[in-house]
């Protein structure tokens, strides 16, 4: 076993989120089927499925590592989550019902230590509020093909950043990590950090 940092996570925004703290890391992408159990209210699903993320990738045998992140990021309008678009129809509805509107961006994450046994979830929620789009400007969005794979069917970090009038609480929470508080979980744990 070594003190190898794992990000349980194909995102490659996660990835960008991490470099930017100057971490040190493998990424080992979870298996876990991304599914809303029932009854679980939306922080509950972000929690749980961090934790079974990060433990999924944990529990596999040919990796070597010690501290494990699982991460998982939902879209919440109007006490409904609004997952990644399952086609560019459903992306074009998504960003009409948050026209205009304002919506909540949840992010769980879960620190995992397999020397010592320690973990950690916590869940981060900010508010986004849109402006007005018009159906041309979501036509145009949609054609460039960033909504396609993003909770919400928009990124913050990209395009999508010009349909935001304000924003309350951890921007990087919206782009995927909640880096303030994941770096105090992460100096608890004793990972290594450049500050």
């Amino acid at each position: 076993m070594t003190d190898q940092f794992i990000l349980a996570s194909a995102s490659p925004r996660r990835s960008e989120l991490l470099k930017q703290i100057g971490l040190a890391f493998e990424t080992v992408p979870s298996r876990v089927a991304e599914t809303l159990l029932p009854g679980e209210t939306p922080q509950e699903h972000v929690a749980r499925l961090s934790l079974d993320k990060a433990r999924e990738v944990l529990n596999r045998p040919e990796i070597n590592g010690r501290w494990f992140l699982g991460s998982d990021t939902i879209v919440l309008f109007d006490q409904t989550i609004l997952g990644k678009p399952d086609n560019r129809a459903h992306a074009a509805a998504m960003l009409r019902r948050l026209s205009g509107q304002e919506h909540q961006v949840l992010s769980g994450f879960a620190l995992l230590d397999k020397h010592t046994g320690e973990q950690l979830v916590e869940t981060v929620s900010t508010r986004v509020r849109f402006r007005q789009l018009t159906a041309d400007e979501i036509a145009r969005y949609i054609a460039t093909g960033e909504p396609d794979d993003k909770a919400g069917a928009y990124a913050i970090q990209g395009l999508g950043v010009c349909f935001v009038a304000a924003i309350e609480g951890s921007y990087t929470n919206v782009v995927g990590l909640p880096l303030c508080r994941l770096t105090l979980a992460l100096k608890k744990f004793g990972v290594p950090l450049p500050i």
